[in-house]
């Protein structure tokens, strides 16, 4: 058995557990394959803008045991809410043993401070166009699902994979326009507060870079996704590191494939007051 890689904290965020882009079954297998003393869910990590009780395969459910797991083992884990499960956001600052809800967060790391948020509150579409993000959500679902088909007949001609998304985002500087600014305003801010870490996710866009701003140098993280890039942040040996998934090096823990939950069954198990009380119960 392959032993764990121990990390003094792993970040994840936009999973979209419940979307038919989500990579459960690829996060599944990296959460096994580490041993964290805290874990940050820095939000979007179930997808309760577009949940369907259609489709939520039994990876899905792994994932969300998996997490509840490390919370009965001690781990601390923040569940940090971004704007697709912000329906937990009434719930925030709430504590139940070692598992807390919040919005943000901020900790003491080798004598500097880190800021961790997801960073919908940068999204001008969020803020005032929410049914616009909402439908933008939508279409890039499906965007992912079409990208999937295609990927997998590439697969069968012996070609390369391709992401869609990445090269519609290319041929748009509007968004790579888009992408600096919301890193550079994030690193201002936390400049301002006396951070010396920012954390987000919200924009896919895994990245770890040094910011400087009137106020001082910030570094900037994101831990981008489990729908494209496969992509986690994690802290230890007193710096940060961008972990990516590659499938070669998960070969001997195959996680099998999960079938669809029955529709009335996952719709108790998911609903949020229930879950919040399983968590409860587990830690009891």
């Amino acid at each position: 058995m392959t032993p764990k890689r121990e990390v003094d904290i792993a970040v994840i965020s936009d999973v979209h557990l419940g979307t038919y882009g989500c990579h459960a079954k690829e996060l599944l297998k990296y959460l096994k394959s580490i041993k964290p003393k805290m874990l940050v869910l820095n939000g979007d990590i179930i997808d309760i803008w577009q949940f369907s009780k259609r489709y939520w395969p039994e990876t899905h459910m792994k994932v969300v045991r998996k997490l509840m797991k490390f919370v009965v083992e001690g781990v601390p884990v923040y569940y940090l809410t971004g704007n697709h499960d912000e329906l937990l956001r009434k719930f925030a600052d709430m504590h139940m043993g070692t598992f807390h809800l919040q919005n943000k967060l901020v900790v003491e790391l080798d004598g500097k401070k880190a800021w961790f948020f997801h960073g919908d509150i940068f999204d001008v579409t969020m803020q005032h166009s929410k049914w616009l993000a909402k439908l933008g959500a939508v279409g890039y679902d499906m965007l992912i699902l079409i990208n999937s088909f295609a990927n997998w007949c590439l697969a069968l001609m012996g070609r390369e994979k391709m992401s869609f998304s990445k090269r519609i985002k290319a041929k748009f500087k509007d968004a790579v326009k888009f992408i600096n600014g919301f890193e550079n305003t994030a690193a201002e801010l936390a400049a301002e507060k006396g951070y010396e870490y920012v954390v987000c996710g919200h924009i896919h866009q895994p990245e770890m870079r040094t910011i400087t701003t009137e106020s001082g140098e910030v570094t900037y993280l994101n831990s981008g996704d489990w729908v494209e890039n496969l992509t986690a942040l994690e802290y230890y040996d007193k710096s940060w590191k961008v972990f990516k998934y590659e499938q070669e090096n998960f070969q001997k823990d195959e996680v099998e494939e999960g079938e669809l939950s029955d529709g009335d069954d996952l719709h108790s198990k998911l609903d949020i007051n229930t879950l919040l009380q399983k968590i409860k119960l587990e830690i009891a």
